[in-house]
């Protein structure tokens, strides 16, 4: 049976962040990074453009916040990098996505009554 042209190929899936996440993220087939520095996650970033690899990444919010210039540019191009956040794990209270002003502006006052709810 031949490929058909629209076929695509695999995504490499990464989990950057805490080092007590990395072990379910391993489970579900991610490659991880435990206790990343920005400057690994500039490394990591840079070699998915040159490649032109798609990938999926998950960082935590420590690193999203970070100073890391091929983030931003990944963030700002779209394309075959998605790059999403999750909360450190001893505070997930504390999270705000990177889309939370997005989907307040979307939605409008709909979210925070549901909250209150």
């Amino acid at each position: 049976m031949e490929a058909s042209a629209t076929e695509h190929t695999a995504a490499r899936l990464i989990f950057m962040g805490e080092a007590a996440l990395t072990e379910g993220f391993r489970l579900i087939g991610f490659e991880v990074w435990a206790d990343p520095s920005p400057e690994q996650l500039q490394t990591v970033l840079e070699e998915l453009e040159s490649s032109q690899m798609r990938a999926f990444i998950v960082i935590d919010q420590s690193l999203e916040s970070a100073s890391c210039a091929a983030l931003e540019r990944v963030r700002m191009e779209g394309g075959h990098i998605l790059v999403t956040s999750v909360p450190r794990i001893n505070e997930p209270h504390r999270f705000r996505s990177s889309i939370d002003d997005q989907i307040q502006s979307l939605l409008g006052n709909s979210i925070a009554t549901r909250e209150q709810s």
